[in-house]
C-alpha cells in the first residue's frame, strides 16, 4: 500500500516540474526575442521557475528511489516477513494441521490443510495518468517605442499559434491617456511581408488615423499590428487559401484584452484593416470571420475574386460581413479589382452573398503618398462608423 501511496507525490512532483520547466522556457524565449529588439527584460520570473523545476526534479529522484528500494520497510520485504510468520504458525501445529507426521498421509484422519496464501499480497494497480497541467497565461510586457500621430506606439513579443514569440505593435490614440476609464474598440492591421508588422510597410498610417479622429470623421480606436507569419513570401495569399488562420489568434486577443482597456472581442468592437499588399488579408479576415470582425477596410488592394468569394461562402452562418474597398480615383486597376470582387461576392453563396460591400473611388491628391493618407482617413472613418464607440 505504501508503494502505491508514494506514486501520488511522485506524479505531483513530476507534473509540477514539467509545468515550471515549460514556464521557464517560455520566459527564456521572451527574453531572447526582447534582446533581438534591444529591449530589456526581467530575468527573475525565468530564474524562479527554473529553480522550482530543479527542486521538483530532486523530489522526483528521491521518491523514485524510495519506491524502488522500499526504504520504508513495508514493501516487498515486509510482505515476505508476514508470510513467513504465517508458515511458522502452521508448522507449530503440525499434527493438528496435517503439515507434519502421519496426519497428512494417506492414513491420516484429516485431509491436508490448503496451501497458505499471503494475506497482504495486493495486485499491483496502474496509477491513473497525471493530468497535464494547464500552461500559465503568458504576460507580455509592452514597451513604448514612439509617439506617432500624437498617440503612443508600444511593442512586445507575444506567443503565436505555433508557440513561438512574434512581434506585436499596439498604437494607442491620444484619447487613451486622456480618459483613464474609457474602453476602446480595436482594429487589427495585417502586414503583407513575412516577419514584419504593417506599420513598417505603411509608416504614415498613424497620421491618417489621428487626422480622421481630429477632424471628427472617426471615433478613436486602438490599432494592433501583429507580425506577419513566416514560411511564405506572400502571407495574404496564404490567408486567402486558409482564411481561418488569421494573424490575430485567440492568444493575441486574450493578451490585448488583458493588457489594454479594450471593448470585448466581437463584431461590435473589433475590425480589420489592410493597405496595399495587405488589403487581401483584411478582406479575407473580414469575410471569413464575421463573427469576430464587425467591419473590414481594404485599401488599394489587388484581389482574387474567386478565392475570396469561396472564403465568404464557407464563413460561419452568423454575422454579415461588412467590407470597404477603397482605391484612389486615378488607380484604375485598383478600382477594377474592387468592382470585380464586389460582383463575385454578390454572385456567391452564404455569407459572401450577404456581404455589404462599399466601394470608395473619390480620393485624389497631388502625390501617391497624399492619396494613400486620404484613403487611410476614409478607412478610419468607415471603421469608426461601424464599430462601437469608446465607452
Amino acid at each position: 500500500m505504501v508503494r502505491s501511496l508514494l506514486l501520488v507525490p511522485l506524479l505531483a512532483a513530476a507534473g509540477g516540474g514539467v509545468w515550471l520547466a515549460r514556464g521557464a522556457l517560455v520566459r527564456w524565449r521572451d527574453l531572447r526575442v526582447a534582446e533581438t529588439y534591444e529591449l530589456s527584460g526581467d530575468q527573475w520570473p525565468m530564474l524562479v521557475r527554473a529553480a522550482g523545476a530543479m527542486l521538483c526534479g530532486i523530489c522526483v529522484t528521491v521518491l523514485t528511489l524510495l519506491t524502488a528500494l522500499g526504504a520504508f520497510g513495508t514493501l516487498d520485504g515486509g510482505s515476505d516477513g508476514r508470510t513467513g510468520s504465517a508458515a511458522e504458525r502452521f508448522e507449530g501445529t503440525g499434527a493438528d494441521s496435517g503439515f507434519g507426521g502421519g496426519g497428512a498421509g494417506p492414513g491420516g484422519g484429516r485431509p491436508a490443510a490448503p496451501p497458505v496464501e499471503a494475506v497482504d499480497a495486493v495486485a499491483p494497480t496502474t496509477p491513473a495518468s497525471a493530468p497535464t497541467p494547464a500552461p500559465l497565461p503568458v504576460v507580455s510586457r509592452f514597451d513604448s517605442v514612439g509617439h506617432p500621430g500624437g498617440g503612443e506606439l508600444l511593442q512586445s513579443a507575444v506567443p503565436g499559434p505555433d508557440g513561438h514569440p512574434r512581434n506585436v505593435r499596439v498604437w494607442l490614440p491620444a484619447q487613451y491617456a486622456k480618459d483613464p476609464n474609457a474602453r476602446f474598440p480595436v482594429v487589427v492591421m495585417h502586414a503583407a511581408t513575412p516577419r514584419k508588422t504593417a506599420d513598417t510597410e505603411v509608416p504614415d498610417v498613424f497620421d491618417g488615423l489621428a487626422s480622421a479622429v481630429q477632424s471628427a470623421k472617426s471615433k478613436p480606436f486602438i490599432l494592433v499590428a501583429p507580425e506577419a507569419p513566416n514560411g511564405t513570401a506572400h502571407p495574404c495569399e496564404l490567408l486567402a487559401a486558409a482564411p481561418m488562420a488569421v494573424a490575430d489568434d485567440a492568444a493575441l486577443r486574450t493578451t490585448i484584452a488583458a493588457t489594454f482597456r479594450t471593448l470585448p472581442p466581437g463584431p461590435a468592437a473589433w475590425g480589420t484593416l489592410g493597405v496595399g499588399d495587405g488589403a487581401p488579408c483584411a478582406a479575407a479576415a473580414g469575410l471569413a470571420r464575421p463573427d469576430l470582425y464587425g467591419a473590414a477596410a481594404a485599401v488599394s488592394g489587388r484581389y482574387d475574386p474567386a478565392a475570396l468569394a469561396r472564403t465568404g461562402a464557407e464563413a460561419p452562418a452568423t454575422g454579415t460581413p461588412k467590407l470597404l474597398l477603397a482605391a484612389g480615383k486615378a488607380d484604375t486597376a485598383g478600382l477594377d479589382a474592387a468592382r470585380k470582387l464586389q460582383s463575385a461576392l454578390h454572385g456567391g453563396t452564404g455569407a459572401a452573398a450577404r456581404a455589404e460591400v462599399r466601394i470608395s473611388d473619390n480620393a485624389t491628391d497631388y502625390s501617391a503618398d497624399r492619396v494613400r493618407l486620404r484613403l487611410v482617413r476614409q478607412a478610419a472613418q468607415y471603421l469608426g462608423e461601424t464599430l462601437g464607440k469608446a465607452s
